[in-house]
């Protein structure tokens, strides 16, 4: 009886997913739930059939999976990947049912699942991971996660669950460390060695350690990261076993880092630039240690890989260039904004802020987004366009954050937004909310030919 409920949820995931992809849409989540209506425990029939690497955390999930699936396609290993986004339990479900037989035989041996922090406690019992890497948590989608203890404990739980698995943990985030303590998986530690801002990092977050006090930091690279130690218990950052100890180049485009791996260092080149990036590519070089991974095949994959859509995604609208960087919440927005001032060329800005489940329906973390980059861009900004369905809110933000009223404009239309940026006489920079950057990105798709945010 269980054999056949597998069969047909698989059947008809399968033809969901074919219907879907006819009419031009993802079929990335709604063909898991039907086949999760049929058979609950889908993923639990295929999960362990593969050996998976699961990746989670606040912010680089889908870079880091970028990453690391090229690494193994460099490497000669057959992989696949929820390459949509699609990180909760039915999209993972869908992906896994697309490449596993009728039967509920896997096809392919290695998955990269990126997981969704508060669906990680419940995939994690249907998978057997092997390896499992957590980027980063930072307070993000207050009406959907809470207190940023309900992400950690939700993180705690998926480990928990994952006893097999080596653990690649983010030295440099405090609230990780002591997340993980008492686990008794191998833990392999990276982070970054560098400050990676001349002029600080803009923030004044306050982290405390398990004993009440606050952290002391010998700097910070961004938001809660860094180096630091408790000076009351003596808790510090643990030894890492890959770092980035320079940054050798930067560019609009690329960043070149020096990394340690044990004693020895590499100079690598990431094809994306921003420091978050640094981050993801020192997260995938220790999973591809743990994994054996020659680092000439890490390296290449590293500078060959292409972004996922929406992530600093570069698109050619016409005659202007188009970079396409999701923001979803104020650490990662406020690094998005410091992108813009390493561009050397005048810059147009414009900011779609939804307030739909899929970005989280509380918007109030705008005002904790470090806006002083944008201050130092002066008459490099050329223009700021605000869109979505909280346009209105972005605008007075913007106002209060010291955007002269001249170089404003509010776009409630998209496809207008996209006819201006098409005209636009500089490069245009549009941060994007999660559905705003699905919907964007399916416009510019459609007229400009660009691979879907599923491929």
């Amino acid at each position: 009886m269980k054999q056949l409920r597998i069969m047909l949820a698989i059947i008809i995931c399968k033809i969901a997913r074919w219907g879907l992809r006819l009419r031009g849409k993802g079929g990335t989540t709604l063909p898991g739930m039907l086949a999760l209506r049929i058979c609950p425990d889908l993923l639990g029939a295929l999960g362990p059939q593969v050996s998976s690497i699961v990746i989670t955390g606040t912010n680089g999930k889908t870079t880091s999976a970028r990453m690391l699936e090229q690494c193994f396609k460099n490497g000669g290993i057959p992989v696949f990947a929820n390459r949509s986004g699609a990180n909760l339990l039915p999209g993972i479900t869908a992906e896994f049912v697309a490449h596993a037989s009728l039967f509920g035989r896997m096809r392919l041996r290695h998955a990269v699942v990126e997981c969704d922090e508060a669906a990680f406690r419940q995939v994690s019992r249907y998978l057997d991971a092997k390896v499992v890497l957590v980027t980063n948590v930072f307070q993000d989608q207050l009406d959907r996660f809470g207190d940023i203890t309900h992400t950690l404990a939700s993180i705690r739980a998926g480990l928990e669950g994952s006893p097999n698995a080596a653990i690649c943990l983010n030295a440099d985030c405090a609230l990780l460390v002591d997340m993980a303590k008492g686990l008794p998986n191998p833990v392999h530690y990276f982070g970054v060695e560098t400050a990676l801002y001349q002029d600080g990092n803009g923030t004044t977050e306050m982290i405390r350690c398990s004993c009440g006090a606050p952290y002391v930091y010998a700097y910070k690279t961004y938001g809660h990261l860094g180096v630091y130690h408790c000076p009351q218990c003596g808790t510090g950052r643990p030894l890492t076993d890959v770092a980035v100890t320079a940054v050798l180049e930067e560019t609009a485009d690329t960043t070149t880092v020096e990394v340690r791996v044990g004693e020895e260092k590499h100079p690598l080149t990431i094809n994306l630039p921003g420091a978050y990036n640094i981050y993801n590519a020192a997260g995938v070089v220790a999973v591809a240690d743990v994994l054996n991974l020659p680092m000439a095949v890490i390296g290449a994959a590293l500078k060959e890989f292409r972004g996922g859509f929406g992530r600093m995604e570069r698109i050619r609208v016409g005659d202007v260039t188009v970079r396409l960087i999701l923001v979803k919440n104020p650490i990662g927005c406020g690094q998005a904004l410091r992108y813009l001032t390493t561009l050397k060329e005048q810059v147009t800005l414009a900011f779609c802020l939804n307030d739909r489940y899929g970005d989280g329906t509380d918007v109030s973390w705008i005002w904790d987004v470090d806006a002083e980059p944008l201050g130092q861009l002066g008459d490099r900004l050329t223009a700021v366009y605000c869109g979505g369905t909280r346009a209105d809110d972005l605008a007075v933000w913007m106002k209060y954050v010291g955007i002269e009223e001249a170089k404003l404009r509010v776009e409630y239309d998209e496809d207008k937004l996209l006819e201006t940026v098409a005209k636009s006489p500089v490069p245009v920079t549009i941060l994007p909310t999660y559905t705003a950057m699905l919907s964007i990105r399916e416009k510019l798709a459609k007229q400009y030919g660009l691979g879907q945010f599923w491929e």
